[in-house]
């Protein structure tokens, strides 16, 4: 096993430090676990996941739904630059709509199933594809990247917390992650990454990362988390 220390991953960047108290970015990196197609363990907490859910939202009304703590705290970030949070409106069809989580393939599904759960917003990438280390900052409107999906160049917006290897950024809260270093079928390495806005506490993300590694251990016998770290800014 390859072993590695936080600043080898990820480090905060020049404006850092213009972030607003309690924004955090976590990592976990989970190797040895190959990605494929959708497995019955995946089924099984997808099921779980998406029951959990209803019973425990199926009685509220869309603006409950907005009130709960983490996702309220998104809504808001997202609302400072006239936008929705995505999760909350994949919440909503799942628990008002009977929809479900989408079945995209192990590392990805085991995500979406976890960021659901909590709230808490996170991509992932192939680990093997990205130039480390990670820098963590807030965005300026000279930077931009490929969109994931769509490969259309965006221009960042102005304070966005994103984070950016050395090739070129690989993400940001508003537009998501980049087309350069998805997780696809040839990933075995991945890195999960949360973007926390303030108002999200440190626990709240460990939390929801310690829930995603335990949806990603069974998918691999040999699978090992070889770190989980969170940095947040104000402490």
């Amino acid at each position: 096993m390859i072993q590695t220390k936080t600043q080898d991953i990820l480090h905060t960047g020049t404006r850092w430090k213009e972030a607003k108290a309690g924004t955090s970015t976590g990592i976990l990196v989970v190797r040895d676990a190959p990605n494929g197609p959708v497995g019955a363990s995946v089924e099984a907490f997808r099921t779980e996941t998406e029951e959990s859910l209803r019973a425990r939202c199926g009685s509220m009304d869309r603006a409950a739904l907005r009130e709960l703590p983490v996702y309220r705290e998104y809504a808001a970030y997202y609302r400072r630059f006239d936008k929705t949070y995505h999760v909350l409106m994949q919440l909503e069809s799942i628990v008002l709509k009977g929809k479900h989580i989408p079945k995209v393939s192990n590392l990805v599904t085991a995500m979406f199933a976890a960021e659901l759960s909590s709230g808490v917003l996170t991509a992932g990438h192939d680990l093997d594809l990205l130039d480390l280390p990670l820098d963590a900052s807030l965005a300026s409107p000279d930077e931009e990247y490929a969109l994931l999906g769509k490969g259309a160049v965006q221009k960042m917006k102005e304070g966005d917390l994103r984070v950016a290897d050395g090739r070129g950024v690989i993400g940001s809260i508003l537009y998501g992650p980049d087309n350069r270093s998805p997780i696809g079928p040839e990933t075995k390495n991945v890195l999960y990454l949360v973007y926390g806005v303030p108002g999200v506490s440190r626990d709240a993300i460990r939390d929801h990362l310690e829930r995603l590694w335990e949806n990603v251990a069974p998918l691999s016998p040999d699978a090992v988390k070889e770190r989980l770290d969170i940095l947040t800014a104000g402490e």
